[in-house]
C-alpha cells in the first residue's frame, strides 16, 4: 500500500480470469486494461473520511486477487488490483474514476463503495462503455440495464430491504410508531421509500417522524433526541457505520427504549455494534444475505472455513468479526466467477456480458436459499435476505428467507 497526500493506493498483482462472453453491443471488441498475461481492475473506496470504516471491503478485495494469484490465476492471467482513496467525496470520486480509466486504463472498475460516490460516475462510466461492476451499494438506480447497460449492482437492493422491514412491522407491531433517521441521499431516500412502500396505506400513520443527516455532520445526536420526542417507538436507523453507531449509542444514552431496526450496510459487529456498545445493541433487528462466522450454526461450514484460512492468509490484520471483510472476499469471489466464465471473449463487453449471465450461483458465504442470479435483464445478483436479531454477542437469525422482489425497483 502506498500513500499519498490525500489519496491512498493499493496496487496487488493477482491472477485475474477469462469470461465466456458473447459480444456486447459495441463496434469492435475493446481490450482496454486485458494483455495476454494480465488484466487490470480499477477500485473506489473511502479509506479516509465518514465511511472509512468500509475501508476493510477495499483491502479485502485485495488480499483476494492476491490469493487467486497466489494459486495459478485464470486463463493464464494476472489481475492487476489498482485502489485508490476517495474519502466518500463525489468531486473525488469522479477525479478517481477519470485516472483509472483515462490514465491507469484499467478495462473495468469494481466494487467502488457508496451511493453518491457511484452515482456520480455512473453516466461517465456508460459513456466511456467501461463496466460499472457489483457496485458496493445496494441502491436500486445501480441495476437498470436499459439506461445504464455497463453499471450492476451486487447486494440486495435498499427498497427490497426496506420493503422486508415493513412487511415484520405489519405482522408483528401493526400499530408501531417509527422514527427513521436517514442519510439525506440516494441512499437513504431508497429504505425510506422502500419502507413506506412495504407499509403501503398505513404509512402515513406509522411513520411519525423523518430525521435526514449529512455526511458532512459531525455528530447525529440531535436527530436521535429530536425522535425520541416524537413519541417513536421504532427506531429505523439508515445510517453507514460512523452515524449507525453514534444513533445506537444516544439512543441509549437517553434511555430510547424502541425497537431499533438497522440497515444491512451497518450491521457489523466490530465496525458498529462493537463501539455503539454491545448492552447498547442487543435486540436490534436487521438483515443479512452473508453467513455471519461468529454464529455457531456455521462454525463447521466449508465455505466459512474457506473464509477464515484466507484471512489468516492473506488479511491477518483485517478483523474477523466484521461483515465488511466477508463482504469483500464474498463480491470479489463473484468478480472471480464472472471472469472465469469469459476466457474465450476477454474484452469489457464480455465481461459485462458474463456479468449479466450468472445462474443461481452460490457463494461460501451465502446461507441456503440466497443464490447469485442475473440476467440480461436483471441486473439485481442478490435478492433475498434473512432477518436477524443481535443477542448481546452476536446476530441471530429467525424466520425465513425473504424475497427483495425485484419488481419494487
Amino acid at each position: 500500500m502506498k500513500t499519498g497526500n490525500n489519496m491512498r493506493h493499493i496496487r496487488v498483482v493477482a491472477v485475474a480470469a477469462g469470461i465466456s462472453m458473447i459480444a456486447f453491443a459495441a463496434s469492435a471488441a475493446d481490450t482496454t486494461g486485458i494483455t495476454d498475461t494480465t488484466i487490470k481492475i480499477g477500485n473506489i473506496m473511502p479509506y479516509s473520511g465518514p465511511a472509512s470504516a468500509y475501508s476493510q471491503i477495499g483491502k479485502a478485495d485485495a488480499a483476494y486477487f492476491k490469493m487467486v494469484n497466489d494459486n495459478g490465476g485464470v486463463c493464464g492471467r494476472q489481475i492487476e488490483f489498482i485502489s485508490y482513496d476517495d474519502g466518500y467525496s463525489p468531486p473525488k470520486t469522479v477525479e478517481q474514476a477519470r485516472k483509472l480509466v483515462e490514465s491507469d486504463q484499467v478495462a473495468l472498475i469494481f466494487n467502488s463503495l457508496g451511493t453518491a460516490t457511484n452515482s456520480a460516475i455512473q453516466k461517465y462510466m456508460n459513456a466511456k462503455q467501461v463496466p460499472q461492476l457489483f457496485v458496493a451499494t445496494g441502491a436500486s438506480k445501480f441495476g437498470h440495464p436499459e439506461e445504464f447497460p455497463w453499471t450492476m449492482g451486487w447486494q440486495p437492493d435498499y427498497v427490497s430491504e426496506g420493503k422486508i422491514y415493513a412487511r415484520y412491522l405489519l405482522e408483528n407491531m401493526p400499530d408501531a410508531k417509527i422514527g427513521i433517521l436517514y442519510q439525506n441521499d440516494d441512499y437513504g431516500q431508497d429504505y425510506v421509500n422502500g419502507l413506506k412502500e412495504g407499509l403501503g396505506d398505513k404509512a402515513s400513520s406509522m411513520i411519525v417522524a423523518e430525521q435526514p443527516y449529512e455526511t458532512s455532520d459531525p455528530t447525529v445526536d440531535s436527530q436521535v433526541i429530536n425522535l425520541k420526542a416524537s413519541g417513536a417507538n421504532v427506531f429505523f436507523n439508515v445510517a453507514t457505520p460512523k452515524f449507525a453507531a453514534q444513533a445506537i449509542k444516544k439512543a441509549a444514552e437517553i434511555g430510547w427504549d424502541a425497537t431499533q431496526l438497522l440497515n444491512s450496510v451497518s450491521n457489523s459487529v466490530g465496525s458498529v455494534l462493537k463501539p455503539a456498545g454491545f448492552d447498547n445493541s442487543k435486540g436490534i433487528i436487521s438483515a443479512l444475505y452473508l453467513k455471519d462466522p461468529q454464529d455457531p450454526q456455521w462454525k463447521d461450514d466449508p465455505g466459512v472455513k474457506k473464509w477464515e484460512a484466507f484471512m489468516d492468509k492473506y488479511y491477518p490484520d483485517g478483523d474477523k468479526t466484521s461483515s465488511f471483510t466477508f463482504y469483500g472476499y464474498s463480491v470479489s469471489q463473484t468478480l472471480h466467477k464472472v471472469l472465469e466464465g469469459a476466457c474465450d471473449d476477454l474484452t469489457r463487453e464480455g465481461i459485462m456480458k458474463s456479468a449479466a449471465n450468472l445462474k443461481n450461483v452460490p457463494l461460501d458465504m451465502t446461507p441456503e436459499g440466497i443464490l447469485v442470479d442475473t440476467g440480461p435483464d436483471d441486473y439485481y445478483p442478490l435478492q433475498n435476505m434473512q432477518l436477524i436479531k443481535f443477542d448481546g454477542e452476536r446476530w441471530v437469525p429467525f424466520g425465513k428467507v425473504l424475497s427483495g422482489a425485484a419488481e419494487s425497483n
